[in-house]
């Protein structure tokens, strides 16, 4: 019993030991304002980004676009998800802005200073 416990956890190690090495689950989420600008450019046909701000926590980023309307990115597995919204949709806190999406699956998000 104790030999089958001691077996499995050392498996569960070098798995996670192998898909760490392979880089499963690292990378892809936005690690400058350049490169949420050209996420937000990439996912939203039309949209021109202006700025972005990003999250302090790294989960999110919102991205203004050159006509006022705002794109609000955040982490959806290794890579990050994005919603349009309006400046109506955006709402200033002590934690920093939250962004009401108005969609139930993706959520409010806040973009932390």
């Amino acid at each position: 019993m104790i030999l089958k416990l001691v077996g499995s956890l050392i498996a569960i190690l070098v798995l996670a030991g192998l898909a760490r090495w392979l880089g499963f689950g690292a990378g892809g989420w936005i690690a400058s304002e350049d490169q949420a600008r050209a996420e937000a450019e990439a996912s939203f046909a039309g949209f021109r980004a202006a700025r972005a701000t990003l999250s302090s926590d790294g989960a999110a980023a919102l991205v203004e676009g050159t006509d006022g309307s705002f794109v609000i990115l955040k982490r959806h597995g290794v890579h990050p998800a994005g919603r349009r919204v309006t400046p109506a949709q955006l709402r200033q806190t002590a934690e920093g802005t939250r962004v009401e999406t108005g969609d139930a699956r993706f959520g409010t998000v806040l973009v932390r200073r």
